[in-house]
């Protein structure tokens, strides 16, 4: 039995329907019993921050997809490796290697791989760098116009597809070999966010126009949407310059043995959900 936490997420619904179609039985952590999971999947409830709450999800469990960075990881793992977890795939991200434990995002990804490592499972872990599906942030500017208003427009990234995450950590939950790795995961190409815009145009038939925000318009933005402490690590990467995310690393098609998905295909594939 393989088990995916935050089953209904970008990546977590990507890796289920990747466990399913290979064949392997699969349980989908959700915290509501109503929740919607991909064909061929179990739900089970469970809360990551209750680890108490996990009894039932991790029975005969071989291989566990982790999320990072909930109140109680050290209490998670030692039920992980109490009920007999084999192996964990922890989602992680590109800032951990930073270590900064004044930059609350690099806090929490490297203090998670630090409870992982100690936990004496087996481990593998993804530090994927931005996700192309930060895209649909800007639906409902789409919603309302041809306009989309840019942070941090200057800023080249390797955007990833969820699909490709999944992808390869179907790969090492299933196999082995994969135990002690980084994997570092990219796109194929860093894009600026305008490239970005350009390609949705592209796929969408509209004539969209990109409006890049100064620094302190973005810190407006993102004030109002999240706690301070996180606008000042995004801050910390994109403005200060601490975590570069343009470089494009080989690790999905080394690993999948295809080639990593473009800007273009997510867009394509997911042209509906911007209609």
């Amino acid at each position: 039995m393989f088990l995916v936490t935050g089953a209904t997420g970008n990546v977590g619904t990507e890796l289920v329907r990747a466990l399913v179609e290979s064949g392997a039985p699969v349980r989908a952590l959700v915290r509501k019993p109503d929740a919607v999971v991909p064909e061929g999947a179990v739900p089970v409830v469970g809360d990551l921050n209750d680890p108490a709450s996990m009894g039932t999800a991790l029975r005969d469990v071989e291989g566990m997809f982790l999320m990072p960075g909930y109140a109680d990881m050290p209490g998670l793992l030692s039920r992980a490796r109490e009920a007999g977890v084999q192996r964990i795939v922890l989602l992680s991200g590109g800032s951990a290697a930073l270590e900064d434990m004044d930059n609350a995002v690099s806090r929490y990804l490297a203090l998670s791989e630090r409870d992982v490592r100690r936990s004496s499972v087996p481990w593998t872990f993804l530090r994927p760098r931005a996700f192309m599906s930060n895209a649909l942030r800007w639906l409902p500017q789409l919603r309302t116009g041809d306009t989309i208003r840019l942070r941090f427009p200057h800023v080249r990234a390797a955007c990833i597809d969820p699909f490709d995450i999944a992808a390869v950590a179907a790969v090492a939950m299933v196999q082995p070999g994969h135990e002690g790795q980084i994997y570092e995961l990219t796109g194929p190409e860093a894009l600026l966010p305008s490239a970005q815009v350009a390609v949705l145009a592209s796929v969408l038939g509209r004539d969209l126009r990109a409006v890049e925000l100064s620094d302190e318009e973005t810190r407006a933005e993102l004030e109002a949407e999240m706690p301070a402490e996180y606008v000042e690590a995004f801050v910390n990467f994109y403005v200060d310059g601490t975590l570069d995310e343009s470089t494009v690393h080989p690790t999905v098609p080394r690993i999948t043995g295809r080639p990593a998905r473009t800007f273009e295909h997510w867009a394509q594939a997911h042209a509906g959900d911007f209609r």
